[in-house]
């Protein structure tokens, strides 16, 4: 299987628009059809706002009609579900959670999105190329089955006021890993001096449900020295003593945080939006979360949101920076839909530089564009100094994949939550990292033993 390169993306990305003489941003219908599309409900109302205007405009501009759903995250994931299962599709959805994509594609329930992807590949950046590239058991080689249409990573978002509410500076914050939520921590007891007595020093979610424990696991595998423990080849390296290192210190550090104190009670059964609700609260100093969605929920609380602080990810602890591991945005089509040549127009339009940097200008980006050029061509994207730092963090500069992207047995280990339960065997049942680790491994080894992909 011939591994995909940012060069011969680009190679063939200029012989393909070569060949199409120009490819028009979407088809001109002879006669206009209905596509059903579901859609997932923003974290702030501007964003389904703003999807509904490109819903609109793209009608009026191409003839066609879209039944669109709009529907909050966790219902439309149980009617994806639901309706992959039954065969009674729609036309279009997103890949809610993201890791569908890759489970989708191995079992060979998408249709193939190259076509589309072709019309601005020399766009994107190679980790959203990567996030939709994925492996079909039954072809037995990897294609395009998403696409992309924006980039989300991770970032510290911080009360710059109870930074200095207990003494210190905000220039004083370290930028290696354990040495900045040690700092946290560290604030904590002088904050209960005054009088904070419910506050914590760091918002880690340890729970296992929702998406922010997969991801936080991830970034803290990844800085811990654990990239490799999938590769690009498909393969799981759980043998590698690289890996089983960072396993442990991922394992050891936030629980360890926990149990002496430095993170809320209830942080071990918080889900996506509860870490939110904590630092809105002022229950917290810090917390780890994706998206500047922490930021823009208050963004007419002025005062609130120019006290948070937004930082990208800390380098490892050698000092050496690493590249922010971040998550796709997809349309996928899923096989059985009724009307796939209306859902490919759609999504050429939407993935147009210039309709899709105003789609998510519009949803005040608290989703930033998976192309490079949409905001080094607006200086729009870096005049909001959260946003700046986002848009810096997460696409200018270096990032990674997801690790489902080269195997769907880790979506797998994701929706089952391996990691998150071996936090909570840590926490509540008093293992040790170790032995958590063991438990893990065998279940992943197992997920893996039922995915595998042919070398070639």
């Amino acid at each position: 299987m011939a591994e995909l390169s940012r060069r011969s993306v680009l190679c063939r990305s200029l012989g393909l628009a070569a060949a199409a003489g120009l490819m028009r941003p979407y088809i001109a219908n002879a006669a206009a059809t209905t596509a059903t599309l579901w859609w997932t409900q923003g974290f702030a109302q501007e964003e389904d706002t703003a999807i509904t205007k490109i819903f609109e405009r793209y009608q009026k501009e191409s003839g066609n009609t879209l039944d669109f759903t709009i529907m909050p995250y966790a219902p439309l994931r149980q009617k994806i579900v639901s309706a992959i299962t039954t065969g009674t599709v729609p036309d279009l959805f997103q890949n809610n959670p993201a890791e569908i994509v890759a489970l989708y594609a191995w079992d060979d329930k998408l249709v193939d999105v190259t076509d589309v992807i072709d019309t601005q590949r020399q766009e994107y950046t190679e980790s959203a190329l990567l996030s939709a590239h994925c492996y079909n058991k039954v072809t037995r080689n990897r294609s395009f089955y998403g696409v992309p249409y924006n980039q989300a990573g991770l970032l510290n978002h911080i009360w710059r006021p109870l930074v200095e509410k207990a003494g210190r500076r905000i220039d004083e914050i370290p930028n290696t890993w354990d040495a900045r939520y040690d700092f946290f921590k560290g604030l904590q007891k002088p904050l209960r001096a005054l009088g904070m007595r419910k506050i914590y020093g760091v918002g880690f979610t340890l729970s296992s449900t929702g998406n922010d424990t997969n991801n936080q696991f991830n970034s803290a595998l990844i800085t811990y020295g654990g990239q490799d423990i999938v590769t690009k080849d498909g393969r799981l390296h759980l043998d590698d003593p690289k890996v089983r290192a960072a396993v442990i210190k991922t394992l050891t550090y936030p629980t360890t945080a926990y149990k002496d104190g430095f993170v809320p009670p209830s942080a071990i059964n918080w889900n996506d939006s509860d870490n939110n609700n904590a630092f809105h609260s002022k229950q917290i100093v810090m917390d780890i979360d994706g998206t500047i969605s922490t930021e823009v929920a208050i963004i007419d609380n002025r005062q609130d949101y120019d006290d948070i602080l937004t930082m990208g990810l800390p380098l490892n602890n050698d000092g050496k920076p690493v590249p922010s591991q971040v998550n796709n945005a997809c349309g996928l089509i899923p096989k059985g839909a009724k009307n796939v040549q209306v859902a490919k127009d759609f999504l050429k339009y939407l993935i147009q530089p210039k309709i899709c940097g105003e789609y998510l200008k519009a949803g005040l980006g608290r989703n930033i564009p998976a192309m490079p050029s949409i905001v080094k061509n607006d200086s729009w994207w870096f005049e909001d100094p959260h946003r700046a730092v986002y848009v810096n963090s997460s696409l200018i500069g270096p990032t990674a994949p997801a690790f489902w992207v080269y195997n769907p047995g880790y979506a797998r280990v994701q929706n089952e939550h391996v990691w998150g339960r071996a936090w909570g065997d840590i926490i509540t049942a008093g293992i040790t990292p170790k032995a958590a680790a063991v438990k893990a491994y065998n279940r992943i080894t197992e997920i893996f033993a039922q995915y595998e992909i042919s070398q070639s």
